[in-house]
């Protein structure tokens, strides 16, 4: 489906698809549970204020709830490292990237779920702040090895780029139609700016990562910043997910 069918669809149609996928319910909890994060965080409403300590139990409950979505989601690390190994013509600094990336969120993603059955009281919780210093490092390193990768991916569509606006002058000095050359820029063009927001994203997660790490320990990761990383992040996904669905 091209990008003109998609924006005619009807919005309603367009969110039920959103909605059936994993990955967009798991961002709109996102979005709800760091929406409280800085509303609690901001100071918006005093300490004491029983609808702060009503948002701190709903903050906490989404959390464990996003754990729970994420059942299983390590396959798709494994399927990408498996697709990335299948890749010809690829240098190795690909390859290692690739390992880096799809690795350390792979082993995040199955440590949650351990941290998740831990939280939730199915097995004893003895372990469960080494689990989440796994996890949080396992996230963080991933989060390098995604944005080296991305930045790799720009550097090409950037050579792409350029070779389309040079056949596009070469073919406007001819009096030649290059509408096509045109229509493939946008793209190149729309690629480049969502592959930009993606890197964004990765350093406000990793941002997140970091602060775990740290047990929060550091000026940059007080709450309030924390929170605008948070949301920063949920609401890029939400519109990578939704247009892309």
């Amino acid at each position: 489906m091209d990008a003109k069918t998609k924006n005619k669809r009807d919005f309603l149609n367009h969110l039920e698809v959103y909605l059936s996928k994993r990955d967009g319910v798991d961002k709109l909890l996102k979005i709800s549970r760091y929406a409280s994060k800085f509303i609690i965080s901001s100071s918006i409403l005093p300490h004491a204020h029983p609808l702060t300590r009503r948002l701190k139990s709903f903050e906490s409950s989404v959390g464990l709830s996003r754990k729970a979505f994420r059942l299983g989601k390590f396959i798709q690390d494994v399927n990408a490292l498996r697709s990335a190994a299948r890749e010809e013509n690829r240098s190795r600094l690909f390859y290692i990237l690739s390992l880096i990336s799809y690795g350390g969120e792979g082993i995040y993603y199955f440590v949650e779920q351990i941290v998740w059955l831990s939280k939730s009281g199915l097995i004893h919780a003895r372990h469960a702040s080494e689990l989440q210093k796994i996890s949080a490092w396992s996230e963080f390193v991933g989060y390098l090895g995604s944005i080296s990768l991305k930045v790799e991916d720009l550097k090409e569509l950037d050579e792409k780029l350029k070779c389309l606006c040079s056949s596009i002058e070469i073919a406007v000095v001819r009096d030649e139609n290059c509408e096509e050359e045109r229509e493939k820029v946008k793209v190149v063009r729309l690629k480049m700016m969502m592959k930009k927001l993606s890197i964004l994203q990765d350093f406000a997660d990793g941002l997140m990562a970091l602060a775990d790490i740290r047990d929060g320990k550091g000026k940059v990761f007080s709450p309030f910043v924390l929170s605008c990383a948070g949301l920063l992040s949920a609401l890029i996904s939400t519109h990578k997910n939704w247009i892309s669905c």
